[in-house]
């Protein structure tokens, strides 16, 4: 009887980026590397490390498609447990967010309105909206109701409030509330620009998705490289 080898697709490289040996990454995002799922020939799994095998519990998630779009991204909830822990110990270390907190509280810090921040780094990217803007907290469209995803913004000139931590996939007009399913969550800053007991007391948002229809997980270099550093120790406690 002849023997049937079965057949494993090729990832579809026109979504795939090359990278060493046979490790790709994707072609919107050249910091997530790509992986064939052994247990799924239709899936494939998404890491922040280079390691091959990846570790399954350390893996932004797993994905059916290429680029991963929200409908074909399978969230794992134990690295966006890590990836709020990261932020929430070093977020108020970042150059970028910290000039946020001085700018808030600067003469014109007020003038950010709903927590729109100044990352000049970053590619400024319009969405077309389909009715006018919303959002929370003391922002434009905002109602003041709701957590750390709608206090963006509040205060500014001398008398401090919240910035948000937010996703770089799709940074917000200059002055304007980030999307909720972008924001990681907020930090306390007082009328100094200085955090709130020195840290700037974290809160998570609750409604932060890892993939949008703008992207899949963008961080800051400084938060990025922190987060690398926290899953390589946790690979290393696994092993």
């Amino acid at each position: 009887m002849a023997l049937r080898t079965a057949f494993r697709p090729r990832l579809p490289t026109q979504h795939l980026t090359p990278r060493r040996q046979n490790i790709a990454t994707l072609s919107n995002n050249p910091h997530i590397y790509v992986f064939d799922d052994p247990q799924s020939l239709n899936r494939h799994i998404l890491s922040l490390l280079p390691s091959s095998p990846p570790k399954h519990h350390l893996a932004i998630g797993s994905t059916t498609s290429l680029p991963p779009t929200p409908d074909s991204l399978t969230e794992n909830h134990h690295f966006l447990s890590i990836l709020q822990s990261v932020i929430g110990i070093h977020a108020h270390k970042d150059p970028d967010i910290k000039s946020q907190a001085q700018a808030m509280a600067s003469s014109g810090g007020s003038n950010l309105g709903s927590g729109g921040s100044m990352f000049p780094q970053q590619r400024q990217r319009r969405r077309e909206r389909q009715g006018p803007s919303y959002g929370g907290g003391g922002g434009a469209g905002g109602d003041g109701a709701g957590g750390a995803s709608s206090q963006g913004g509040t205060g500014g000139a001398g008398r401090g409030g919240h910035i948000h931590v937010y996703d770089y996939r799709h940074p917000p007009d200059y002055g304007r509330i980030p999307d909720p399913e972008d924001i990681f969550g907020s930090l306390e800053v007082d009328g100094r620009g200085e955090f709130a007991d020195g840290h700037g007391n974290y809160q998570t948002s609750g409604t932060y998705r890892m993939c949008t229809r703008d992207g899949i997980l963008g961080l800051s270099p400084f938060l990025r490289q922190r987060l690398i550093e926290r899953l390589r120790q946790e690979a290393e406690i696994v092993e």
